[in-house]
């Protein structure tokens, strides 16, 4: 874990279940809308994280910089669905910015290192496993690309 990704970890063990869940809610509402540039993708239905019941896009992308690049991660994600909302909104918090090498370093077991896996039934976990092995795959393919895209075709 980064350490963006440790506070949040730590807000979250430090403070009861019930208050676990008002701090992933306040996560889904800060969550940010997706770009324009991605609009067309989303509605022609690509990055769809099918792991996931609800319609979750996800357009991670490698900025290319002096050292080594700085991950963007753009997703779009219904009201409907917060609990999503509030995972990828951390995973966004955490890891915007952030060098390639980071992000492939995120835990496989992320959901129980945040102490929030006994909040999410099944299908919310595997959907997020599923986001987060977008994610990786993603910065990894942007990141070998000169052009620092992983969006499917999507133009800057």
């Amino acid at each position: 874990m980064n350490a963006r990704l440790q506070e949040i970890a730590d807000e979250l063990a430090s403070v009861p279940p019930e208050m676990q869940v008002e701090l992933l809610l306040e996560h889904a509402r800060q969550f940010p809308p997706l770009p324009e540039k991605y609009q067309a993708a989303r509605d022609a239905g690509l990055g769809r994280v099918h792991e996931c019941q609800a319609e979750v896009y996800f357009f991670p992308e490698v900025e290319p910089d002096a050292e080594g690049g700085a991950v963007r991660i753009h997703a779009d994600i219904p009201g409907h669905a917060p609990t999503q909302r509030a995972l990828v909104g951390i995973l966004m918090e955490a890891y915007d910015g952030a060098p390639p090498a980071e992000v492939a370093d995120i835990p496989d077991d992320l959901l129980r290192q945040l102490g929030v896996a006994k909040l999410l039934g099944v299908q919310r976990q595997r959907g997020f496993a599923g986001v987060l092995a977008r994610l990786k795959h993603g910065v990894a393919e942007a990141a070998a690309d000169p052009d620092g895209d992983a969006s499917g075709g999507v133009e800057a």
